[in-house]
């Protein structure tokens, strides 16, 4: 057993979250963990680096120091909650944040400066978890399945885990020790985006503005028409496709539409593109249990459930004793318990690699 930190700002891009994990080959426990929010000034700067500008190159190395600091703070916060010192870690796993997801051109880019983190914590750091499997033929997305399995897939039972941050996937954890995953489609990441531009807020806080409004059964049809819903998986997707842009494309034909009643709409968009996935890869499970910042909203669990017919059991990952915004973050830590162990952290069934890998890159302190 070791003590390792895993860090994690995804595609919501709202801030760090972080966990302090004890890991051995068949135990994940939970010693810490923290929040530390983006400032807004690095949340914009961030979400502009989605895509293309002028100076992208240096404004890219700016925010990744910045974005370092913050992981550094987060780092600081859990070694203090758990009363560690930083030479009892073995290391730190970072994801970075991502701001291009294309790996049908054989690239993914997640920003971050790991070297300036090492410096700063005075611990090992592990970054870079993608690049691995893709250089394999891979989608490097989602990573999270293999971690979902060794902690939720023991029980012998079929069931799902969806992890519902700005972009959607799910694990399909099987009674017999099989494990198939992909990223669905939008999670919060357009949910988001409308609230923003109408109400000035970073999210619909239990999906309040979203139950006051009616889903729209026409503009549903034209987004649940994305080709990207039919591909077969593996399959990822991220801001690449899923932005406003994307989104005021599809609204062009419903110039009347209500704010309310669009957000009713991309609650629904999740909440059914989600079930399609699940009946589709996963109709033999017994329950699905949400993760991330979407396992949050009332109004979206109430929709995935309808969407699922009634017939599966919607819960969080409370209910299996780990907290909804900690899987991710323990997610990152177990992968560099797989690094430093040099055992492989992707599954080929669900990234479509030509084989298992070990993935990350070591930064020494």
């Amino acid at each position: 057993m070791a003590l390792y930190i895993g860090l994690m700002s995804g595609t919501s891009l709202d801030g760090v979250d972080g966990a302090l994990a004890e890991i051995g080959a068949d135990a994940c426990r939970t010693l810490a963990a923290a929040y530390i929010p983006f400032p807004p000034a690095l949340r914009a700067e961030l979400m502009a680096l989605q895509s293309a500008g002028p100076n992208e190159i240096e404004r890219e190395a700016l925010a990744a120091n910045q974005l370092a600091r913050h992981y550094a703070d987060c780092v600081a916060a859990l070694l203090a909650e758990s009363g560690s010192a930083a030479d009892a870690v073995r290391a730190v796993a970072v994801h970075g944040q991502t701001i291009r997801h294309r790996p049908e051109l054989g690239f993914t880019r997640q920003t971050n400066n790991p070297a300036l983190l090492a410096e700063l914590c005075g611990i090992d750091v592990i970054a870079d978890f993608r690049s691995r499997d893709i250089a394999a033929g891979g989608q490097g997305a989602p990573l999270v399945p293999a971690f979902h399995q060794a902690l939720f897939g023991q029980s012998g039972r079929s069931r799902v885990v969806a992890n519902i941050g700005g972009i959607s996937n799910i694990s399909v954890l099987t009674g017999d020790g099989s494990v198939r995953g992909f990223d669905t489609g939008p999670g919060n990441v357009l949910m988001d985006a409308w609230i923003a531009r109408h109400q000035g807020k970073e999210y619909d806080a239990d999906g309040l503005w979203a139950a006051s409004g009616t889903v729209l059964p026409e503009l549903l049809a034209v987004l649940l028409s994305e080709p990207y819903f039919a591909l077969p998986a593996p399959k990822s997707t991220g801001r690449d496709l899923f932005h406003p842009a994307w989104l005021d494309a599809h609204l062009a034909a419903f110039p009347g539409a209500a704010p309310a009643d669009v957000q009713a709409t991309l609650t629904q968009l999740t909440a059914t593109t989600l079930a399609g996935a699940i009946a589709a890869y996963g109709g033999s499970a017994e329950a699905v249990y949400v993760c991330g910042g979407g396992a949050y909203n009332g109004t979206l669990l109430r929709a995935l459930a309808a969407a699922l017919g009634g017939n599966i059991k919607v819960d969080s990952t409370d209910a299996l004793g780990v907290a909804p915004n900690r899987v991710e973050a323990l997610a990152f830590a177990w992968l560099g318990y797989r690094f430093s162990e040099r055992l492989a952290g992707n599954l080929p069934s669900v990234t479509g690699a030509l084989g298992e890998r070990v993935l990350g890159a070591l930064y020494p302190h």
